[in-house]
Protein backbone atom coordinates (compact mmCIF):
# COMPACT_ATOMS: atom_id res chain seq x y z
CA UNK A 1 0.00 0.00 0.00
CA UNK A 2 2.56 2.37 0.43
CA UNK A 3 4.32 1.57 -3.01
CA UNK A 4 0.85 2.51 -4.17
CA UNK A 5 0.77 5.87 -2.53
CA UNK A 6 5.02 6.63 -3.25
CA UNK A 7 3.73 5.67 -7.12
CA UNK A 8 0.65 7.85 -7.29
CA UNK A 9 2.48 10.88 -5.33
CA UNK A 10 5.05 10.66 -7.62
CA UNK A 11 2.77 11.01 -10.59
CA UNK A 12 0.54 13.95 -9.51
CA UNK A 13 3.90 15.32 -8.66
CA UNK A 14 5.15 15.80 -11.85
CA UNK A 15 2.08 16.66 -13.13
CA UNK A 16 2.08 19.75 -11.38
CA UNK A 17 5.53 20.12 -13.02
CA UNK A 18 4.02 19.57 -16.47
CA UNK A 19 0.94 21.92 -15.38
CA UNK A 20 3.14 24.98 -14.44
CA UNK A 21 5.11 24.44 -17.58
CA UNK A 22 1.65 24.15 -19.70
CA UNK A 23 0.49 27.80 -17.94
CA UNK A 24 3.61 29.22 -19.04
CA UNK A 25 3.38 28.15 -22.48
CA UNK A 26 0.19 30.01 -22.52
CA UNK A 27 0.37 32.99 -20.50
CA UNK A 28 3.30 33.68 -23.33
CA UNK A 29 1.07 32.93 -25.91
CA UNK A 30 1.40 36.75 -27.21
CA UNK A 31 5.12 36.88 -26.14
CA UNK A 32 7.38 38.40 -28.82
CA UNK A 33 9.94 35.31 -30.25
CA UNK A 34 8.88 33.15 -27.37
CA UNK A 35 9.43 29.48 -27.86
CA UNK A 36 7.09 27.36 -25.83
CA UNK A 37 8.39 24.41 -23.96
CA UNK A 38 7.92 20.77 -22.69
CA UNK A 39 8.25 18.58 -19.65
CA UNK A 40 10.73 14.92 -20.16
CA UNK A 41 9.25 12.39 -18.53
CA UNK A 42 11.27 8.79 -17.84
CA UNK A 43 10.31 5.75 -16.12
CA UNK A 44 12.92 5.74 -12.89
CA UNK A 45 12.85 1.86 -11.65
CA UNK A 46 14.22 1.28 -7.78
CA UNK A 47 14.48 -1.53 -5.80
CA UNK A 48 11.62 -2.49 -3.41
CA UNK A 49 12.38 -1.67 0.18
CA UNK A 50 10.80 -4.60 1.33
CA UNK A 51 12.51 -8.15 0.65
CA UNK A 52 9.47 -9.86 1.19
CA UNK A 53 7.53 -7.74 -2.00
CA UNK A 54 6.40 -10.20 -4.62
CA UNK A 55 7.75 -6.70 -6.97
CA UNK A 56 11.10 -6.51 -7.60
CA UNK A 57 11.19 -3.08 -8.72
CA UNK A 58 9.06 -0.25 -8.26
CA UNK A 59 8.30 2.34 -11.72
CA UNK A 60 7.88 5.67 -10.61
CA UNK A 61 7.56 8.54 -12.56
CA UNK A 62 10.37 10.86 -13.25
CA UNK A 63 10.48 14.66 -14.66
CA UNK A 64 14.12 14.75 -15.63
CA UNK A 65 14.24 18.23 -17.87
CA UNK A 66 11.98 20.41 -19.98
CA UNK A 67 12.30 20.90 -23.95
CA UNK A 68 12.17 23.85 -25.73
CA UNK A 69 10.33 24.30 -29.29
CA UNK A 70 13.08 26.48 -31.23
CA UNK A 71 10.53 26.22 -34.60
CA UNK A 72 10.29 29.50 -36.20
CA UNK A 73 7.35 31.75 -35.14
CA UNK A 74 4.70 33.63 -37.52
CA UNK A 75 6.47 36.53 -38.69
CA UNK A 76 3.98 39.64 -38.23
CA UNK A 77 4.02 43.37 -39.95
CA UNK A 78 4.27 45.98 -37.54
CA UNK A 79 5.45 48.82 -39.53
CA UNK A 80 7.96 49.88 -36.51
CA UNK A 81 11.46 51.01 -38.63
CA UNK A 82 13.07 49.66 -35.40
CA UNK A 83 11.33 46.49 -35.24
CA UNK A 84 13.24 43.54 -36.52
CA UNK A 85 12.53 39.95 -37.38
CA UNK A 86 15.37 37.43 -38.23
CA UNK A 87 14.04 34.74 -40.73
CA UNK A 88 15.68 31.83 -40.41
CA UNK A 89 18.54 30.23 -37.37
CA UNK A 90 20.31 32.68 -35.09
CA UNK A 91 20.20 35.24 -32.58
CA UNK A 92 20.84 38.49 -31.93
CA UNK A 93 23.37 39.89 -29.18
CA UNK A 94 22.91 42.24 -26.94
CA UNK A 95 24.80 43.24 -23.65
CA UNK A 96 23.63 42.79 -20.33
CA UNK A 97 24.84 43.36 -16.63
CA UNK A 98 25.55 40.00 -16.42
CA UNK A 99 27.16 39.72 -20.02
CA UNK A 100 26.42 39.25 -23.55
CA UNK A 101 22.90 37.13 -23.55
CA UNK A 102 20.63 36.39 -27.05
CA UNK A 103 17.29 36.94 -27.95
CA UNK A 104 15.25 36.66 -31.30
CA UNK A 105 12.91 39.59 -29.93
CA UNK A 106 13.68 42.35 -32.13
CA UNK A 107 11.56 45.12 -30.78
CA UNK A 108 13.88 47.84 -30.44
CA UNK A 109 14.25 51.55 -30.12
CA UNK A 110 16.12 54.03 -28.95
CA UNK A 111 17.29 55.36 -25.22
CA UNK A 112 17.68 58.69 -24.28
CA UNK A 113 21.11 58.57 -25.65
CA UNK A 114 20.35 57.94 -29.17
CA UNK A 115 21.75 54.19 -28.64
CA UNK A 116 19.16 51.27 -30.28
CA UNK A 117 18.18 49.17 -27.33
CA UNK A 118 15.80 46.05 -26.82
CA UNK A 119 12.79 46.88 -24.98
CA UNK A 120 14.46 45.85 -21.49
CA UNK A 121 17.24 48.86 -22.34
CA UNK A 122 19.93 46.17 -23.52
CA UNK A 123 22.30 47.44 -25.99
CA UNK A 124 22.40 45.61 -29.23
CA UNK A 125 25.99 44.66 -30.35
CA UNK A 126 26.53 44.44 -33.93
CA UNK A 127 29.21 42.14 -35.75
CA UNK A 128 32.18 43.96 -34.49
CA UNK A 129 30.57 43.50 -30.77
CA UNK A 130 29.91 47.42 -31.13
CA UNK A 131 26.67 49.39 -29.73
CA UNK A 132 24.69 51.52 -32.50
CA UNK A 133 24.45 55.13 -31.53
CA UNK A 134 22.28 57.47 -33.65
CA UNK A 135 22.92 61.30 -33.36
CA UNK A 136 19.99 64.01 -32.65
CA UNK A 137 19.77 65.00 -36.29
CA UNK A 138 19.99 61.85 -38.20
CA UNK A 139 16.75 60.26 -39.68
CA UNK A 140 15.43 57.32 -42.40
CA UNK A 141 16.76 54.17 -40.34
CA UNK A 142 17.60 51.69 -42.61
CA UNK A 143 17.69 47.90 -41.97
CA UNK A 144 19.07 45.82 -44.69
CA UNK A 145 17.70 42.19 -45.10
CA UNK A 146 21.81 41.23 -44.24
CA UNK A 147 21.32 43.46 -41.35
CA UNK A 148 23.33 46.28 -42.26
CA UNK A 149 21.92 49.64 -40.52
CA UNK A 150 22.14 52.67 -42.39
CA UNK A 151 20.55 56.15 -42.13
CA UNK A 152 20.41 59.28 -44.24
CA UNK A 153 24.01 60.19 -43.33
CA UNK A 154 25.29 56.65 -44.31
CA UNK A 155 26.00 52.88 -42.27
CA UNK A 156 26.15 52.68 -38.74
CA UNK A 157 27.11 48.93 -38.63
CA UNK A 158 25.80 45.66 -38.92
CA UNK A 159 23.54 43.80 -36.90
CA UNK A 160 25.28 40.59 -35.13
CA UNK A 161 23.34 37.26 -35.36
CA UNK A 162 25.03 34.08 -33.72
CA UNK A 163 23.90 30.53 -33.25
CA UNK A 164 25.18 27.44 -31.35
CA UNK A 165 25.81 23.74 -31.41
CA UNK A 166 23.12 22.93 -28.72
CA UNK A 167 20.20 25.02 -28.47
CA UNK A 168 18.78 23.00 -25.84
CA UNK A 169 21.39 24.26 -23.62
CA UNK A 170 20.56 28.12 -23.31
CA UNK A 171 19.24 28.95 -20.04
CA UNK A 172 16.17 31.08 -20.37
CA UNK A 173 16.60 34.47 -18.64
CA UNK A 174 13.16 36.26 -19.23
CA UNK A 175 11.55 38.46 -22.22
CA UNK A 176 12.89 36.00 -24.65
CA UNK A 177 16.36 36.59 -23.96
CA UNK A 178 19.12 33.51 -23.30
CA UNK A 179 22.46 33.12 -21.71
CA UNK A 180 24.99 30.43 -22.59
CA UNK A 181 28.47 29.21 -22.22
CA UNK A 182 28.94 27.56 -25.28
CA UNK A 183 30.93 29.22 -28.24
CA UNK A 184 29.53 31.35 -30.52
CA UNK A 185 28.77 30.35 -34.34
CA UNK A 186 28.08 33.05 -36.65
CA UNK A 187 25.61 32.52 -38.96
CA UNK A 188 26.72 33.15 -42.24
CA UNK A 189 23.89 34.18 -44.42
CA UNK A 190 21.43 35.75 -41.64
CA UNK A 191 18.58 37.19 -43.60
CA UNK A 192 16.37 40.30 -41.72
CA UNK A 193 12.98 41.60 -42.20
CA UNK A 194 12.47 45.57 -40.91
CA UNK A 195 9.20 46.45 -39.70
CA UNK A 196 8.18 42.59 -38.79
CA UNK A 197 8.56 41.16 -35.62
CA UNK A 198 8.49 37.31 -34.58
CA UNK A 199 5.37 35.84 -32.78
CA UNK A 200 5.57 33.36 -30.19
CA UNK A 201 5.51 29.69 -31.68
CA UNK A 202 3.10 28.65 -28.69
CA UNK A 203 0.34 26.37 -30.47
CA UNK A 204 -2.83 27.44 -28.08
CA UNK A 205 -4.83 24.70 -29.15
CA UNK A 206 -2.23 22.04 -28.80
CA UNK A 207 -1.42 23.48 -25.47
CA UNK A 208 -5.25 23.43 -23.95
CA UNK A 209 -5.48 19.67 -25.66
CA UNK A 210 -2.41 19.20 -23.30
CA UNK A 211 -3.78 21.12 -20.04
CA UNK A 212 -6.61 18.82 -20.08
CA UNK A 213 -4.53 15.74 -20.65
CA UNK A 214 -2.65 16.71 -17.54
CA UNK A 215 -5.59 17.13 -15.48
CA UNK A 216 -7.04 13.94 -16.22
CA UNK A 217 -3.53 12.26 -15.82
CA UNK A 218 -3.70 13.92 -12.31
CA UNK A 219 -7.26 12.88 -11.21
CA UNK A 220 -6.40 8.97 -12.23
CA UNK A 221 -3.15 9.46 -9.98
CA UNK A 222 -5.37 11.13 -6.94
CA UNK A 223 -7.57 7.83 -7.56
CA UNK A 224 -4.76 5.64 -7.12
CA UNK A 225 -3.46 7.66 -3.83
CA UNK A 226 -7.07 7.38 -2.84
CA UNK A 227 -7.75 3.95 -3.19
CA UNK A 228 -4.22 2.78 -1.46
CA UNK A 229 -5.16 5.47 1.21
CA UNK A 230 -8.88 3.52 1.77
CA UNK A 231 -7.15 0.00 1.87
CA UNK A 232 -4.60 1.28 4.43
CA UNK A 233 -7.46 2.23 6.52
CA UNK A 234 -9.47 -0.51 6.12
CA UNK A 235 -6.51 -2.88 7.24
CA UNK A 236 -6.11 -0.83 10.66
CA UNK A 237 -9.67 -0.89 11.01
CA UNK A 238 -9.81 -4.79 10.68
CA UNK A 239 -6.46 -5.25 12.97
CA UNK A 240 -7.82 -2.79 15.33
CA UNK A 241 -11.35 -4.94 15.73
CA UNK A 242 -9.63 -7.92 15.67
CA UNK A 243 -7.57 -6.90 18.91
Amino acid sequence: MDNALLIGLSRQSAMMREMSTVANNLANMNTTAYKSESALFDEYLMPVAQEDSPEKTLSFVQDYGQFRNMTDGELKSTGNPLDVAISGEGFFKVQTPNGAEYTRNGHFQLDDQGQLVTSQGYPVLTGAGTTVTFSSDEGQISIASDGTISTDRGQRGKLSVVSFANLQDMKAEGNSTYSTTQTEDPVANPHFVQGSLESSNVNAIAEMTNMIDVQRSYISAAKLVQAADDMRRQAISQITAAV
